[in-house]
């Protein structure tokens, strides 16, 4: 059984920007589970990039997709009503974009494309970790600290802190060929079929659609919205050449956080760090990590740890209060209806 300070689960970028500050003299195993895509836009806000900029990262033009847009097309299908909002976005391959970020994990880190079977208390402290080796055959590793960063469906924080205390939801992607469609990126509502918001962008040749759902029938919700918003923009999509879903969070209240405890932390959305109005969660998956790095350092990790994300976990609860302005049907009627910051595009 391989011995290690601390294992990270999950290689998306929480787990790769972790494993990259780490101090050099631990050892650290990183398991990466890339058995498929996960559903994302793809867009880099501009709080991602700013978490970017602090370390002087430069992205490589290789995760670059075209178009670049600069504006958001929000539609509401009940009203029919939409707007057009400048945004400072970048559009990249999801998938490139977190090779890249693991690219940049140094080579004394011991990383494992692997997924996670087990997380359990050990006899004596530390962590028994479960994964299939390179034979198929389960290996177990055991450290003195781990590190939750897969995700809204953490496996960490199931096994070791229960069920989080948040608003869960299923979110569902579908890619298809792009057609003579103009390219455009857009915000999506449609309460007919989900409190939260969906999303289209175009990247290359192909033009992806996806959303958050109840989890209950979202299959049939999600097929639903599809079809209300093909007959908006008067389009065919085509048959998918992919389906994404996962578990997505949107944080409502303090108690939507959960940071860790006794030896195990939680990283990224596996702690709740998520916008609960745009959904998006790169710039909080860095943040949250690099704070984590720097707390392990400290004699009271978990407290440092604490007062390290004080500033992120009020920051995004604070977005609540956005909120009803895009969830609450005739508020959102009203703000698309004023044009307030909206711009006007020619020809629409």
């Amino acid at each position: 059984m391989e011995e290690y300070d601390i294992i990270i689960v999950g290689g998306g970028p929480a787990g790769a920007t972790l494993a990259r500050l780490l101090p050099e003299h631990l050892r650290v195993l990183l398991l990466c589970d890339d058995r498929r895509g996960k559903p994302c836009g793809g867009l880099l806000a501009p709080d991602a990039q700013k978490a970017l900029a602090r370390f002087d990262l430069t992205l490589p033009k290789e995760v670059l997709v075209d178009p670049q847009i600069f504006a958001v097309r929000t539609i509401d299908l009940t009203s029919r009503r939409q707007r057009y909002y400048q945004r400072m976005y970048i559009n990249v391959d999801r998938v490139k974009f977190d090779r890249w970020l693991l690219d940049l994990v140094p080579p004394r880190v011991t990383v494992r494309h692997a997924r996670c079977r087990s997380v359990v208390r050990a006899e004596g402290g530390g962590f028994l970790v479960t994964f299939p080796g390179q034979d198929g055959t389960l290996e177990t590793a055991r450290a003195a600290v781990l590190a939750g960063a897969d995700g809204a469906g953490s496996l960490v924080r199931r096994s070791l802190f229960g069920p989080i205390k948040t608003r869960q939801y299923t979110a569902i992607q579908q890619w298809f060929p792009l057609s003579s469609v103009n390219p455009f990126y857009s915000c999506v509502f449609d309460p007919a079929t989900s409190p939260c918001c969906s999303w289209s962008i175009c990247k290359d040749d192909f033009f992806i659609f996806g959303g958050a759902f109840p989890s209950r029938n979202c299959r049939s919700a999600f097929e639903a919205q599809k079809r209300r918003l093909a007959d908006y923009l008067h389009m065919d999509f085509g048959t998918p050449v992919k389906t994404e879903a996962c578990q997505v969070l949107r944080p409502s209240r303090p108690a939507s956080f959960c940071l860790g405890g006794d030896g195990a932390y939680l990283v990224g959305e596996a702690a709740g760090f998520i916008s609960p109005s745009s959904l998006e969660g790169i710039s909080s998956a860095i943040l949250s990590a690099t704070a984590l790095a720097e707390s392990l350092e400290s004699p009271r990790p978990l407290a440092a740890y604490r007062r390290a994300t004080g500033h992120l976990r009020r920051k995004l609860l604070a977005k609540n209060l956005k909120c009803p302005f895009m969830y609450n049907p005739f508020l959102r009627s009203l703000v698309l209806k004023s044009g307030l910051t909206s711009i006007r595009v020619e020809g629409r």
